[in-house]
């Protein structure tokens, strides 16, 4: 990923030149086994992470990959839910949809007491997040009908959403995943 922008967390999404129409249309039917193993994975390792970095000023390696497992196959589940890619998403695979995220050294680079406010701080975020996803929402309506009629996602509308995915994805690995103190910025760009 060639990103000129150096956050420890980064997501890009390769644009697909054409998309299926039918699978387009009955894609929330499609998607329900994917959504159902995805419910199953709850993301129960937040607070572990917390204790670990106040206390002892650790991250365990495997709860890093256990975190970064998780989110690319959510991610991809989303990419496919709204219709930015075709291909069926895979628990393993990385496919069309690439997450980097830095390992974090927790003694050097992670402060004691930051897990605690780290939501917090967040907050602001979230709010401006809730106003981008009812746009979303609103933009993949749209390109529904419009990949039914062409076959294709517009491009506009493509990078949108994308970048809205990699603004909440850069505040998760901010307030939750915990992997840097680094305020992520308020933009949806790379």
């Amino acid at each position: 990923m060639g990103n000129s922008f150096n956050y420890p967390v980064r997501i890009e999404i390769d644009y697909p030149e054409k998309l299926d129409k039918l699978s387009s249309i009955f894609r929330i039917f499609y998607a329900i086994p994917v959504l159902i193993v995805l419910s199953l994975l709850a993301e129960y390792l937040f607070p572990a992470v917390g204790l670990m970095i106040l206390f002892r000023q650790k991250y365990p390696k495997w709860w890093f990959d256990w975190n970064l497992a998780y989110y690319r196959f959510s991610t991809r589940v989303s990419a496919y839910l709204l219709l930015l890619r075709d291909e069926y998403p895979s628990t393993d695979e990385e496919q069309a949809v690439h997450i980097e995220m830095d390992y974090p050294d927790a003694k050097n680079d992670l402060k004691r007491g930051m897990p605690l406010v780290k939501w917090f701080l967040a907050i602001p975020h979230y709010l401006i997040l809730c106003f981008l996803y009812i746009a979303v929402t609103i933009c993949s309506i749209a390109a529904w009908f419009i990949i039914i009629f062409t076959s294709k996602y517009p491009k506009g509308m493509f990078d949108f959403v994308v970048g809205v995915m990699r603004w909440s994805l850069r505040v998760n690995g901010y307030a939750f995943l915990l992997i840097t103190d680094k305020y992520p910025p308020f933009s949806t760009l790379p």
